[in-house]
């Protein structure tokens, strides 16, 4: 698989409306002066240092697969230890007390396995949350979908990276059988996007970054234009700004504070 190049400062451009669903997975941990805390798909950085102001006395880490993302998190100078490394294959150096992962989990084909022995790195007691985007179904992934099926740019793409998720029932059931408790819900946002093409820059960052990075030089602009167009569509301007539906999926859990690690 092709694996995209993150472009950090493109990720900040709509950096309010992607911290919102952190701050409100965040306020639902039950921890009140945890000692260890881990960010897993930590990105830029810009929302873990929220988890040092939550818990000032904590040990906060973060961890990404992006060399770029990590280059530019180190460079907040916020005092948190940020490295490069797999989800999938993270080890931490002891048990952690918070292990919290944002919009990451989606980016791991089979994530949904992966997850009791992501808690297997949670300390007893400790909590595990997570959110992940549950809008693969809307225009903004289905507009860009189809147009990567349609030549030429079908026959120009290698296979790439895909994000996916699943309902939050889903995730509570995966889940209850390895922790003590477990809430799972759904939200799902109305962003209201200013400027040209707000869409295009939104997915461009995340979702879309895959399939612009693969392109041939010679096909990505004229995809871009295609792709602008098709959007512009699906997502008009009312003089207003473009509303764009974002649906979100939290998990929190807390493990079983009288079990060792499993």
């Amino acid at each position: 698989m092709t694996a995209a190049v993150w472009d950090p400062e493109r990720y900040l451009t709509y950096a309010d409306e992607r911290g919102r669903p952190f701050v409100e997975l965040v306020s639902r941990i039950g921890a009140a002066a945890p000692g260890r805390v881990v960010d897993l798909g930590c990105g830029p950085g810009n929302l873990t240092a929220l988890l040092a102001e939550r818990w000032p006395t904590a040990e906060i880490s973060g961890v990404d697969s992006s060399p770029e993302m990590v280059a530019t998190a180190r460079a907040r100078g916020d005092g948190v230890g940020y490295e490069v490394g797999d989800i999938a294959t993270w080890q931490p150096a002891a048990p952690v007390d918070v292990l919290v992962s944002n919009a990451a989990l989606q980016w791991l084909p089979g994530h949904l396995d992966l997850l009791p022995g992501l808690l297997e790195h949670v300390a007893p007691g400790g909590w595990f949350a997570f959110q992940v985007p549950g809008n693969f179904d809307e225009a903004s992934h289905t507009v860009r979908r189809a147009l990567e099926q349609e030549e030429p740019y079908a026959s120009a793409l290698p296979p790439l990276d895909r994000p996916g998720s699943h309902d939050p029932a889903v995730y509570l059931r995966a889940l209850e059988p390895h922790v003590a408790s477990v809430d799972a819900w759904e939200t799902t946002y109305l962003h209201v996007l200013q400027g040209a093409d707000p869409v295009f820059t939104w997915i461009s960052a995340t979702s879309a970054r895959p399939v612009l990075g693969a392109l041939p030089d010679d096909l990505r602009p004229r995809f871009v234009e295609e792709l602008k167009a098709r959007l512009r569509e699906a997502y008009p301007d009312d003089g207003y700004g473009v509303v764009m539906p974002f649906r979100r999926v939290f998990v929190v859990a807390q493990s079983d504070a009288e079990v060792t690690q499993r």
